[in-house]
């Protein structure tokens, strides 16, 4: 009897010893594979539309991670190369994608932008993983047929392949009248006061995901 009740109390000891790593290793992750507009450049640690996802999943309480591999810099071939590694490593239940916005700074071909946001749907889907995909449109001055086409590749990808669009993270920013106030001056990178606005942009595509 006693020997009985001592393993009795040894395995509710070791259950509610293990209980918090079990919750951490079973928390489904949110992978958020972006560029600088992800990676907080330029703005205090905390204040961009990644950690205010964050803290809004908390608040929420929902059991939901957020891992941000978003790099500065960063162009679709970099986050392809790159996202094996992270699917592996993550497991992620969903991948936000949000890439793109310096393959048309540097003047790649749309075509190859396509083609690489393509593979990494594929790849996450593949992986088990749901996609929300984020769009990017570029200013006037990199020509109208340029900037159409741009914008159309995250639209085209997103119905081909069946995931989630955000059609543009900057509406409501660079958009609006006073837009020049509401960016760093590089006139390229949103100041904290965007990030809350960018974040809405997300959750519209990202709430009917979760």
């Amino acid at each position: 009897m006693q020997r009985r009740m001592w393993m009795a109390h040894c395995s509710l000891s070791l259950g509610l010893l293990l209980a918090p790593a079990l919750a951490r290793a079973t928390k489904r992750k949110i992978l958020v594979l972006g560029d600088s507009l992800s990676a907080e450049y330029g703005l205090a640690r905390g204040s961009g539309w990644v950690a205010l996802l964050e803290a809004r999943l908390k608040a929420q309480q929902r059991e939901l991670e957020v891992v941000n591999a978003s790099i500065s810099g960063e162009t679709t071939s970099g986050g392809r190369s790159r996202l094996p590694a992270l699917l592996s490593k993550e497991q992620p239940s969903l991948v936000i994608i949000e890439l793109g916005g310096n393959d048309a700074l540097r003047g790649l071909p749309v075509g190859m932008t396509r083609d690489n946001l393509r593979a990494m749907v594929q790849a996450c889907k593949k992986a088990g993983a749901r996609v929300l995909l984020v769009g990017m449109e570029m200013p006037p001055n990199y020509g109208a047929a340029y900037g159409r086409d741009f914008a159309d590749s995250f639209e085209t990808v997103a119905r081909d392949e069946k995931v989630g669009l955000v059609p543009f993270l900057l509406a409501g920013v660079a958009d609006r009248p006073d837009a020049e106030a509401w960016f760093q001056a590089d006139r390229i990178h949103p100041l904290a006061k965007a990030h809350p606005l960018m974040l809405e942009q997300v959750w519209k595509g990202l709430a009917p995901l979760l």
